[in-house]
């Protein structure tokens, strides 16, 4: 498990830059879907280069493309709507909630691959979501209650995909998937997402220098915090090891205060004890 652990840890820390680099981007008029399309492409080729400089087989068999192919939809869908909430939500408020897959992860864990579940991960989810409750009293006073309840939904549907995500690799990984053929599905997953969703739902496929730099630094960071996930997962239960790699909303929170992106308040901070604590009893075996 120390190896699990381990990894989750790498994967945190690359995620919570990772979340302030979406906030900043999405502070902008910039599509979302132009974003997701290129760090699936980047990421897709980068994926490629690790599988030929590692020496390891590609095998795409039945688990692989099934449970690789369901874990990309997710992941693509987790994402975009990530991006859409930032429009509205601070990085604290946002990040939380999606972060907070964890109570997901454990729900779908213990209905589908059959992992433990005691009253402690149930104070946990509590606990998880008094943390919200708090994140979201401390949301601008001047902002409008349906529109801030639309984003807070859109981060909700968003935390709900990413736990499906994680559920889901791991139920490939149980089932022999090949863990490089698999992220390769993932990523590619993305490119076709991200097409879709910039030319249907924003009706524009351009790319810029602007653009492209944010797709460049997020595009080192989403190969970092994919491969890394996957090995935790790999190595570790997932109701364990994935609650370690979502305390990175900590790391977001900080470094976004730290560049005056948004202040640190009581309830801030209060809100941060009470989703750590959630997640520190999830992560519980």
């Amino acid at each position: 498990m120390s190896y699990g652990i381990g990894f989750a840890l790498l994967s945190m820390s690359l995620s919570g830059i990772n979340d302030v680099i979406f906030k900043h981007y999405s502070v902008g008029d910039r599509s979302r879907g132009m974003l997701l399309f290129g760090v699936g492409l980047i990421w897709t080729l980068a994926q490629w280069m690790l599988t030929l400089i590692q020496d390891t087989p590609l095998e795409f068999n039945h688990p692989t493309l099934t449970f690789g192919l369901m874990a990309g939809v997710f992941l693509t869908l987790s994402n975009l709507l990530l991006l859409e909430s930032f429009r509205y939500l601070d990085v604290s408020l946002g990040t939380t909630i999606y972060r907070l897959n964890t109570i997901g992860v454990v729900l779908l864990s213990f209905l589908l691959l059959h992992e433990t579940f005691g009253w402690i991960k149930g104070f946990g989810i509590l606990l998880g979501l008094v943390g919200v409750f708090l994140l979201y009293k401390s949301q601008s006073p001047q902002s409008h209650q349906k529109q801030l309840l639309l984003f807070v939904g859109l981060a909700g549907i968003a935390s709900l995909f990413r736990a499906a995500y994680g559920v889901s690799t791991k139920a490939g990984l149980l089932e022999d998937a090949n863990r490089n053929a698999m992220l390769l599905v993932i990523a590619s997953s993305w490119i076709v997402g991200g097409a879709l969703y910039a030319i249907f739902r924003e009706k524009r496929f351009r790319l810029n220098w602007e653009k492209a730099r944010f797709i460049l630094i997020s595009s080192i960071l989403v190969v970092g915090i994919a491969n890394f996930l996957m090995l935790a997962v790999q190595h570790g239960e997932a109701s364990t090891v994935i609650p370690v790699a979502n305390m990175s909303f900590v790391i977001a929170i900080l470094l976004s205060t730290a560049l005056k992106m948004e202040r640190l308040s009581a309830k801030k901070i209060a809100a941060i004890i009470c989703a750590a604590g959630s997640i520190f009893l999830l992560a519980q075996a």
